[in-house]
């Protein structure tokens, strides 16, 4: 990673707290794909980073709050990438065919991060119960996603949304811990496949199902 300019040309503080900040939540994802987060030390992120211990002790705590913060990061990342890619299908008015591109997208997402994939993914009960929980917190934010997708208002719809969420995320992750990208990618037609089976069963609330 290339220093930041010092003398004259010198960044804003504020700018250059934000870029270490970027540059720390990134190392630390980069450095936890390869040795876990059990094998992680701060010094192995520092080293990655080229920022110096001074640095992240200013913006973080703990190791905990770097993994923390880049977790954060990497979720809103994925779910801004699935929001571009319904915002640029804005005039499909087949949900199905909605949902079809929103599972692409959010695939395309989680291999061209895939550091912070595995982070999100694989590292999160690694790091204990507060990275669990926000781990929770995101898939009730994905089943949202699904849900708005999808059209449904209904508590069966809902219901349905988060268990396809939890199906998604388990048949994810165990390809992300295998560092086997194909088999992430099959994860895709054998989703979209069973959601349109549930859909014309009428799964997924009032109007889903055949007609």
């Amino acid at each position: 990673m290339r220093r930041l300019p010092r003398g004259r040309n010198a960044l804003p503080p504020e700018e250059v707290a934000r870029l270490q900040r970027a540059r720390l939540c990134q190392a630390m994802a980069e450095v936890m794909a390869e040795k876990g987060y059990a094998g992680t030390a701060v010094e192995d992120v520092l080293k990655r980073a080229g920022v110096s211990r001074l640095s992240f002790y200013r913006l973080f705590d703990s190791k905990i709050d770097c993994f923390m913060a880049a977790l954060d990061g990497s979720a809103g990342r994925l779910l801004e990438r699935v929001a571009e890619a319904l915002g640029s299908s804005g005039a499909v008015a087949d949900p199905l065919e909605r949902y079809e591109r929103g599972v692409a997208a959010y695939l395309d997402a989680l291999e061209a991060e895939w550091p912070s994939t595995r982070l999100c993914l694989v590292e999160t009960y690694a790091a204990g119960p507060r990275a669990v929980a926000h781990r929770n917190d995101f898939h009730q934010a994905m089943a949202e996603v699904h849900a708005d997708i999808l059209g449904v208002t209904d508590e069966v719809g809902l219901l349905a949304c988060r268990m396809v969420t939890a199906a998604i995320i388990a048949l994810i992750t165990a390809p992300v811990a295998e560092n086997d990208r194909e088999g992430l990618r099959a994860v895709g037609p054998k989703v979209i496949d069973h959601v349109r089976l549930l859909w014309n069963r009428g799964a997924f609330g009032p109007g889903t199902g055949p007609g």
